[in-house]
């Protein structure tokens, strides 16, 4: 079971939050501002924040920022009536994982929940699991039926990161950055290549397949 906290200093949006996640049985807990919420989780386990900006004596953005600065990775979603980029671009540089604004779309809001929670999952155990497969980030290996193949380093963090996120089209620059950093002077020809020696690899795989997106770059699917 989940264990959510709810932290906005409007008690209505404390209460709505409370019942749309407590109808997914999760369980709920509540704090009206940024101070209170650290006093919750002194007390309890909490897995997820759902975190108003504006707030009396420690608002959104500083509750994320003391979260960060002390290397916690807890997941975090804004949800604010503050709609400028401006407003979303401060919100994910003071560390939170997702930003909607309100009034929200309740479906929607379940569903960013559950996708936070399922990559926070994937971010604490290193492993993903579809199917049979089995993808273990501490020995860079492949699992399949038993079966391990162990991959080069750089194969293996660019299906890792696909598949931490399936159906999500990553550019060629954000993949570059991201595997072989932003400073490197490598072309994006050598990422054509991994892909192609994933592709080949995997061939025939009934789990998931990479897939380009035309002008854009590359996403992973799960067929399972």
């Amino acid at each position: 079971m989940f264990h959510i906290l709810v932290v906005d200093d409007d008690k209505h949006t404390r209460l709505l939050f409370r019942t749309v996640l407590e109808s997914e049985n999760y369980t709920v807990f509540t704090a009206e501002n940024g101070i209170k919420a650290l006093d919750v989780m002194e007390s309890e386990h909490i897995d997820l924040v759902v975190l108003d900006i504006m707030m009396p004596e420690l608002d959104g953005y500083e509750f994320t920022r003391l979260l960060r600065e002390s290397n916690n990775t807890l997941p975090v979603l804004m949800v604010s009536a503050k709609q400028l980029p401006s407003d979303k671009k401060k919100g994910f540089l003071a560390g939170t994982d997702d930003y909607m604004t309100k009034p929200v779309d309740e479906d929607e809001f379940l569903l960013r929940i559950k996708a936070l929670l399922r990559r926070a999952k994937i971010a604490s155990e290193r492993k993903i699991e579809i199917g049979s497969v089995i993808l273990d980030y501490d020995s860079f290996t492949v699992t399949r039926n038993g079966e391990s193949q162990l991959l080069p380093q750089k194969e293996f963090l660019l299906l890792y990161k696909l598949l931490s996120y399936p159906g999500k089209i990553f550019t060629r620059i954000q993949l570059m950055d991201e595997i072989w950093g932003t400073e490197t002077e490598t072309g994006w020809e050598t990422l054509t290549v991994h892909i192609g020696r994933l592709r080949k690899r995997f061939e025939g795989w009934e789990e998931f397949e990479i897939q380009s997106v035309r002008g854009l770059g590359y996403k992973a699917v799960k067929k399972l």
